[in-house]
């Protein structure tokens, strides 16, 4: 039976859930607010986790693991950290039939129960820098969730890094938002702005929080990735200290920084279309699949078309649908909604021209293709999709992302829609925090690159040093 997908242009949410349900990423659990990541879901994870890890090894970071179960006097010793987690905490008061002596909170981010292994660890500026990351999962108490893009429980990574300076921690937190964009941009074909989030946006704890927001295909914004600038404050709370060149004791200076499964979420809004997921090659669990026309001839038609297949497992990843209890129109449908991103169909007619068809899946178009060049052409065609999925989110960011300098203006905008609204703010939290009381808007980011533009506060007219990044926000 075919998973009939609402339309993008009718009701949003709804086709977001259609999509996933479609391509069996993802499923709800019994426990309220978590998610199963189904076996298509999950190796677009593995893609995402492999393609990461490079980039984080190839800049000198290594892997660990650390414990769930974090001490609940760990928290307290970071005072802004304990505060800005404690809604979202899950704790453990039992264990083994008993009462514990101390509550175990079940790891919504890991910087404590990692700074108390540090200080055992750095001893001397020999030690540093410590260049870690791991991969785990987290929990956050939501209220409201959604697959993938906020779940209770959800998979992520957490990079946890101890400098000898300030000024290498500085460096550390803009190398791994450049990793991040470069990621996103290059590996997800999803453009990013990257900027510095508000004080009162910043991760609790933080000095400095930088972010990649990515524009959804409803305009909306999606964190799609953060970096925090911790400077001595955890190193402080868990006395964390080496001893310098000169025999002096410092505290070390720190940095985090994470993504996680939210970005399944953030691939989906940016490429997908109303006959379901849309894939960037380049996180294809499968990037081609091969369709024989099985009517009449079928053993011939399909032993040739494994032979093709064999002929392009050098250049992409390759699956031959032989099922026989299915249409191949059944077939079509079933792969557009898994979103691999190039169709070959293969019929008696096909081989006697030899030729394949060859169908793209993100823009429907069909061309037929000598069967001795179809690994270049392949190759090619992935090269060229992987680009045009970048340029196409490109241009819908930049179509709609509007200068606004009236408060009125911008309130009418939300009311109906949303945008990327750049505006000039006076860096007052009262003033950002009417807009978000007003319009379910916040500021996503101060960009690195903006222009030094003297203007008038959008919302009180006080002069403003440049303009900021307004949207609503998943």
């Amino acid at each position: 039976m075919e998973f009939k997908i609402a339309k993008r242009s009718e009701d949003y949410s709804r086709w977001y859930g259609d999509v996933i349900a479609a391509a069996q990423l993802a499923d709800y659990s019994p426990v309220k607010g978590c998610m199963v990541i189904r076996p298509n879901g999950y190796a677009i994870w593995e893609k995402i986790q492999r393609a990461l890890d490079d980039l984080f090894k190839a800049t000198g970071h290594v892997n660990a693991y650390f414990p769930l179960f974090i001490p609940e006097s760990f928290l307290k010793k970071e005072a802004e950290h304990v505060e800005g987690f404690a809604p979202e905490c899950a704790v453990v008061t039992h264990g083994g039939g008993e009462k514990l002596e101390e509550p175990l909170v079940v790891r919504p981010t890991s910087e404590t129960i990692i700074w108390s292994c540090y200080r055992n660890w750095i001893q001397s500026y020999r030690d540093l820098p410590l260049l870690i990351n791991q991969w785990a999962n987290v929990v956050r108490w939501e209220m409201r969730t959604r697959l993938f893009l906020r779940t209770t429980e959800f998979l992520w990574q957490e990079g946890h890094t101890a400098h000898a300076t300030e000024t290498e921690a500085q460096e550390e937190a803009f190398r791994m938002l450049g990793v991040y964009k470069q990621f996103a941009e290059e590996t997800m074909a999803m453009p990013v702005l990257t900027g510095e989030k508000t004080p009162a946006q910043k991760f609790a704890g933080a000095r400095h929080t930088y972010c990649i927001e990515a524009m959804m295909q409803d305009k909306r914004a999606l964190q799609s990735g953060t970096s925090h600038d911790l400077g001595q404050n955890f190193a402080k709370a868990f006395d964390v200290r080496f001893q310098n060149e000169q025999g002096q004791l410092e505290y070390v200076w720190a940095t985090s920084w994470g993504v996680s499964t939210r970005l399944i979420g953030g691939l989906i809004m940016t490429h997908s279309d109303d006959k379901g997921l849309v894939l960037p090659p380049a996180l294809a669990p499968t990037q081609v699949v091969f369709v024989p026309i099985l009517t009449k001839d079928a053993e011939t038609v399909l032993q040739a078309t494994r032979h093709l297949a064999d002929t392009i497992r050098p250049v992409a990843t390759v699956q031959v649908d032989d099922r026989t209890n299915v249409s191949p129109g059944w077939k079509f449908n079933d792969w557009e909604q898994r979103g691999v991103p190039i169709r070959l169909e293969v019929g008696p007619k096909d081989l006697a021209k030899k030729q394949v068809v060859l169908v793209r899946r993100d823009t429907g178009e069909k061309q037929f293709v000598p069967q001795e060049t179809l690994p270049e052409t392949i190759a090619m065609t992935l090269r060229t999709m992987q680009q045009d999925l970048f340029n196409r989110a490109k241009s819908l960011r930049e179509d709609n992302t509007i200068y606004l300098d009236d408060y009125k203006q911008l309130c009418d905008l939300f009311a109906e829609s949303s945008a990327f609204v750049k505006a000039h703010w006076c860096e007052s939290p009262d003033c950002e925090a009417r807009v978000q009381e007003e319009n379910k808007v916040t500021i996503r980011c101060v960009e690195f690159d903006r222009p030094q533009e003297a203007g008038a506060c959008i919302v009180c007219g006080k002069p403003s040093p440049g303009r900021v990044v307004f949207s609503k926000a998943y």
